[in-house]
């Protein structure tokens, strides 16, 4: 009988959660198989059978391990069963678990995802998704017609015919009764404790830290985000032809950010006990909404990537939050962050530091507003941007100036490219 210990994830890690069972107790398995999926405070990883054979489960869901203890056993010497001949085949009580998982929300960085006001907006994965065919399968026509004509969504209408079939006798109750969810009871009352996660836990302990432990404040601006908006719209098909990777928003404010954090040292430094590092590199970190919380993987040395290397890293350290299989390596070590409410709506909003970083840049909603241009009103795709900065490490005249600085290189792309005007390069001014 072999025994299948936690492995050691990181230094200052003693203790893991098990979230998830992949194969059941009693089951065949593989060597190398997937068995299950553990919780550190910092990320998620799977645990690997080691050998062929009988998995017995020592751990249940949700037991706390600390690291060397015995998640589960392995009789080596069973024989395989006639049923699991064909391989690595799936339990059928647990078969798609592991699939289910993987289609989680997509994250919040994703630079496509951005709203565009003059653009068709994508429907980001982490709204609900509109009527599918198989949708259109659980409902009759009637049903289907008026939940289209009335904008209802499926998931909102309990079905009362056979197999769950919505009828159109459901949908008009649910027009009825606006706002309640199918099935609950009225007046309900009931609480559903669930346990923290360790990933959680930690995201509320740094979050309290950063409030309690420094001096933050936040200085807001806005962007006319019409020069961006008009490169993408030109050039975005040919872009994803040549890199083979969309253009988004994204690599722009990241570009903007490394040119200004060049310029504004201080924003991109740290406290250090009784010193101050100042880094003479930009590692972006990129806060990413993930299924089983935030997690802000770092892009490093931005300042020497292209437009075109920051969207292929920003769409693989997505995919990997997406998936639970960021490393703690990958999310360690940044300098600033950038975090993007803008694919959930928000208009505005005070993002908190990622310590022991000393700024975080908040991007938000693309939204048509009238503003002043030469004398005149005219409407415009304006975001507002937010600077929240520890102001034992940096000043107001730093951080505001870093902010304008990132407003003046999104309204003039151009000057992303050397980072002063070119006209100005031109004249020698």
């Amino acid at each position: 009988m072999i025994e299948i210990k936690v492995p050691p994830v990181g230094e200052s890690i003693t203790e893991v959660t098990l979230v998830q069972w992949l194969k059941e107790d009693g089951a065949w398995v593989e060597r190398d198989e997937i068995l299950c999926e553990l919780e550190s405070e910092k990320a998620t990883f799977e645990l690997n059978a080691e050998q062929a054979g009988i998995l017995h489960h020592v751990a249940k869901e949700e037991d706390d391990l600390e690291i060397g203890a015995v998640a589960c056993k392995i009789d080596e010497t069973a024989t395989k069963p006639e049923s699991a001949a064909g391989g690595t085949q799936e339990n059928p009580a647990n078969a798609g678990q592991g699939q289910e998982e993987k289609k989680a929300p997509e994250v919040s960085t994703s630079s496509e995802q951005q709203q565009a006001p003059e653009e068709k907006q994508p429907v980001t994965e982490t709204a609900v998704k509109p009527s599918t065919s198989g949708d259109r399968a659980k409902a009759t026509p009637m049903a289907h017609a008026i939940m289209s004509d009335k904008k209802v969504k499926p998931d909102t209408v309990q079905g009362s015919g056979s197999l769950g079939r919505i009828r159109k006798i459901d949908v008009l109750a649910a027009l009825e009764n606006p706002g309640r969810i199918p099935g609950k009871p009225l007046f309900s009352r009931e609480d559903k404790p669930k346990k923290m996660s360790n990933l959680r836990k930690t995201i509320a302990r740094r979050l309290v830290e950063a409030k309690n432990g420094t001096a933050m404040l936040t200085t807001f601006n806005e962007v006319d985000m019409t020069a961006v908006m008009a490169i993408r719209k030109a050039n975005k098909e040919k872009f994803k032809e040549v890199h083979g990777i969309g253009l988004g928003f994204m690599s722009f404010f990241t570009k903007a950010c490394c040119v200004a954090l060049q310029e504004w040292p201080a924003v991109n430094a740290n406290i250090d006990e009784d010193s101050l590092i100042y880094h003479e590199y930009c590692d972006i970190s990129i806060a990413v909404s993930a299924p089983k919380g935030l997690v802000v993987p770092v892009i490093r040395n931005a300042e020497s990537l292209s437009m075109a290397e920051i969207e292929k890293e920003v769409a693989t350290l997505a995919k990997k939050a997406r998936d639970n299989k960021l490393t703690i390596e990958e999310m360690t070590g940044g300098t600033f962050t950038i975090t993007n409410g803008g694919v959930f709506g928000s208009l505005m909003s005070t993002p908190i530091i990622n310590l022991p970083q000393s700024a975080i840049l908040g991007m938000h909603k693309i939204e048509q507003r009238p503003i002043a241009v030469n004398g005149k009103v005219e409407i415009r795709p304006m975001m507002y941007v937010a600077l929240s900065y520890d102001h034992r490490v940096i000043d107001g005249r730093e951080s505001v100036g870093f902010l304008v600085r990132v407003k003046e290189l999104l309204e003039n792309p151009a000057q992303l490219l050397m980072g002063k005007d070119p006209v100005k390069v031109l004249l020698e001014l």
